[in-house]
């Protein structure tokens, strides 16, 4: 497949002796991943298109796809951040994290005072019109930017890499806390703790950590209501608690049955706000089917899959703990929205990465994918020598 699309490339736009900055890009991002992050965008839109009407007339809103034209439009800008993140060099990415880490927590503190409030939490900044989730861009920033304290801190210079990476974590779980967020703060601990294992950290550092967040998850339940709430209802569906939004898109999947109702045909997201968000999953399969959720979910796969092997076969120890911790937050993500929909743990209200309806959802995903894709690059040194009995070139 690479090799049919360098034939396209070469023929059409780009000679490998191209020298401009485009065609330099073109010849070093990974095509597999590139190609699996725009087939989900497109996806995303696509299945925008079918469940717009049935929220646009929930919300009275007179044209059907309202949500979808603005999906559309979500999806366009994501690609153009992705584009252009994915140019910069790995320096250009850890001053891009550093800015923009800045930027999302001030944001996170400016809640307090201008925050828009919905379904109980305080996440959203209301800026002309529009709602902006400053969380969702904080997330890639950590993660780079502790991988750089982590690679730091190895060098043996002086930098407390460790103690300052900590810092930032703690601060970006102290203000999810306060919205309250719980679902991204297990998201980015799961993505921050794997970056503290990458980095070559003690096993009983790990171990400690592993600890405390079981822990500090574990007294969420007594902290927050809402928290206590969904893992009431997730244990106890027998009960007279309210499962009715889960339980419907349960029953959305089933319906879809191998091949769905058929585009447009669902009937499910008539009944359940949400299922263009956190639920998309769901409305997916029971107008398309199992083959179709199949099929999502091995994309996302070899998003993750792929890009842990590129990034563990990095050279440099920021590139390899960056990248490998991006592509953990994407999968991880991904996986946690799925097992939601399928009812295998409390809701969470986490969307699916590029498939979910909302603009800071895909484009803070664009920028996430796009750093990710800047770090994998292969460029001169970039990579270790491949050893002639590994299995490295098994997804070449």
């Amino acid at each position: 497949m690479t090799d049919a699309v360098d034939a396209i490339a070469q023929t059409h736009a780009f000679s490998r002796a191209d020298q401009t900055r485009v065609g330099q890009w073109w010849w070093t991002v990974d095509h597999w991943l590139l190609g699996a992050t725009l087939a989900l965008i497109g996806l995303g839109v696509l299945l925008c298109f079918g469940t717009s009407p049935a929220e646009a007339a929930r919300l009275d809103i007179p044209f059907a796809f309202h949500f979808a034209v603005r999906q559309s439009i979500f999806a366009a800008g994501g690609i153009v951040v992705l584009l252009t993140i994915s140019l910069l060099s790995p320096r250009g990415v850890r001053r891009a994290a550093f800015f923009i880490y800045l930027v999302a927590i001030a944001a996170m503190l400016a809640l307090v005072f201008l925050g828009h409030a919905a379904k109980g939490a305080t996440r959203w900044v209301e800026i002309a019109g529009f709602t902006l989730q400053p969380s969702e861009f904080m997330k890639p920033a950590l993660i780079v930017l502790v991988a750089w304290m982590f690679a730091e801190g190895q060098k043996g210079e002086g930098v407390p890499g460790v103690s300052i990476a900590f810092g930032l974590y703690i601060i970006a779980v102290a203000l999810l806390l306060v919205e309250p967020d719980v679902g991204q703060t297990v998201l980015i601990t799961i993505a921050f703790g794997a970056a503290f294992w990458m980095a070559g950290v003690p096993m009983t550092w790990v171990m400690a950590l592993g600890g405390v967040a079981v822990a500090g998850l574990g007294s969420t339940y007594f902290l927050f209501q809402h928290v206590a709430s969904r893992v009431d209802r997730f244990f106890s569906h027998d009960k007279t608690l309210d499962t009715h939004q889960v339980d419907r898109a349960a029953q959305a999947i089933a319906a879809g049955g191998l091949f769905g109702r058929g585009p447009g045909e669902g009937i499910m997201k008539r009944e359940v706000p949400d299922m263009h968000t956190d639920f998309a999953y769901s409305a997916s399969a029971e107008e398309y089917g199992l083959w179709f959720s199949l099929i999502l979910i091995g994309l996302f796969t070899l998003l993750t899959v792929r890009g842990l092997f590129r990034a563990m076969r990095l050279s440099d120890p920021f590139e390899q703990v960056a990248a490998a911790g991006l592509f953990v937050l994407v999968g991880m993500q991904a996986f946690i929205n799925v097992a939601v929909n399928l009812d295998l743990m409390p809701t969470k209200g986490m969307t699916l990465p590029f498939i979910s309806y909302g603009g800071s959802s895909m484009l803070a995903m664009g920028l996430t994918m796009g750093m990710a894709l800047a770090l994998t690059r292969r460029r001169p040194g970039a990579y270790a020598p491949k050893n002639k009995h590994s299995q490295a070139g098994a997804f070449e």
